[in-house]
């Protein structure tokens, strides 16, 4: 089967799905490798790399995907800028895409991709398994965001974030405020406090204080006789008399905090507003808020997607794709992840569905001209 790997065309995207390391091993496993032209160039990898692992360079968009049986990609399909239409209708019958489509966020991409009678693999779906772990792109994706956050946020705040002990005086530690202790947030944590920051966590679920505290956080817990993990691992959405709570205990934390980051994302709903802006006005001028759910509605009330804006004296980030500015690491695990994927699917260079298979069942939104995810289903 021939694998086609475009350029991504969603601004500010420099992650490409496939690797030059990546693509010597899928050939190797009897698949052929089409990459278009410049597609890793922003993450770092040249066309000669991509030539040197056996991987062909095409020029014409429009052959990349009426070659291919598989199209590999970051992002979701939109309009392409030079086209003039969607990459959906670049799609054919019969042919296989994979990439982060949030089908729970937008259920009609997959009906658009239905109606091609193509297939639609959905990494953001990926089951949270023991045997799905080596194709968990939205954890490995995750991991680095929660790296990044708190670079950035160092990057914006104007003090140290250790303790430090000179001739002139005792310079305090930071404090960082982190909301949400999935894969993000507990990598912000571990980055934070290898930087030196005093670090307290907050999550709906008492289940991850172990975690927090493991790893050096102080956990802020709000007592709940409410289940507020699935059966997956991910938070649920909590109720609003719990997010109540949350909020009335976490309002004296923020105010104090040099930094607040916020990570939390219940799949397929509006992200929870967690820090109000009454919160923000009440936080030193200088301080920083890092919204990583902006895309999806956003964790703090006056982030916006895409800019970075001072408000009450507070820089607010709302950056909504963190792993595209660490665009080298956030490919090489990515394709990691779909090497996993494909090989768990395949057999000598063929994709075969098993949807007996808890992966193939999970991941695959359509298939032969149908929606088969329940959930998406439901959605449509």
């Amino acid at each position: 089967m021939l694998i086609a790997v475009p350029k991504e065309i969603v601004p500010g995207e420099n992650r490409v799905s496939v690797t030059p390391d990546v693509a010597s091993k899928l050939i190797k496993k009897g698949f052929q490798l089409n990459v278009e032209a410049n597609a890793g160039l922003n993450a770092g990898f040249t066309d000669d790399q991509y030539t040197a692992a056996g991987a062909k360079i095409i020029t014409n968009v429009e052959e990349l995907y009426s070659s291919a049986d598989i199209i590999l990609k970051v992002q979701k399909p939109i309009d392409h800028p030079t086209l003039g239409r969607n990459e959906i209708d670049l799609l054919k019958e019969g042919q296989l895409l994979v990439a982060f489509i949030y089908a729970l966020h937008y259920p009609e991409i997959i009906k658009q991709v239905a109606q091609k009678k193509a297939v639609c693999i959905s990494m953001d779906m990926i089951p949270r398994t023991t045997l799905a772990q080596k194709m968990d792109a939205l954890s490995s994706q995750a991991n680095i965001a929660g790296y990044k956050s708190v670079i950035m946020c160092a990057n914006a705040l104007g003090k140290i974030f250790p303790l430090m002990m000179t001739a002139a005086g005792t310079i305090q530690p930071a404090r960082v405020v982190i909301m949400g202790a999935g894969v993000a947030g507990l990598q912000a944590l571990g980055t934070a406090r290898r930087l030196g920051a005093i670090v307290e966590v907050s999550d709906i679920r008492p289940q991850v204080k172990e975690e927090v505290q493991s790893l050096g956080g102080r956990f802020i817990e709000v007592d709940t006789d409410e289940s507020m993990q699935d059966a997956g691992g991910y938070a649920k959405e909590a109720s609003p008399e719990f997010l109540k709570k949350q909020k009335e205990l976490i309002f004296k934390h923020v105010s104090e905090a040099d930094i607040v980051i916020t990570t939390a994302l219940v799949p397929g709903r509006k992200a929870p507003v967690l820090v109000t802006e009454e919160m923000i006005s009440k936080m030193r001028p200088g301080s920083v808020v890092l919204d990583m759910a902006v895309e999806f509605g956003g964790n703090c009330e006056i982030s916006e997607n895409g800019k970075t804006v001072v408000k009450h004296g507070v820089t607010i980030i709302g950056e909504p794709n963190l792993p595209s500015c660490v665009a080298t690491n956030a490919s090489e695990v990515y394709a990691k992840n779909i090497f996993a994927l494909l090989d768990h699917i395949s057999k000598e260079g063929k994709v075969e569905y098993n949807f007996e298979d808890e992966i193939v069942k999970g991941s695959v939104m359509c298939f032969n001209g149908e929606i088969i995810n329940e959930r998406v289903k439901a959605l449509i």
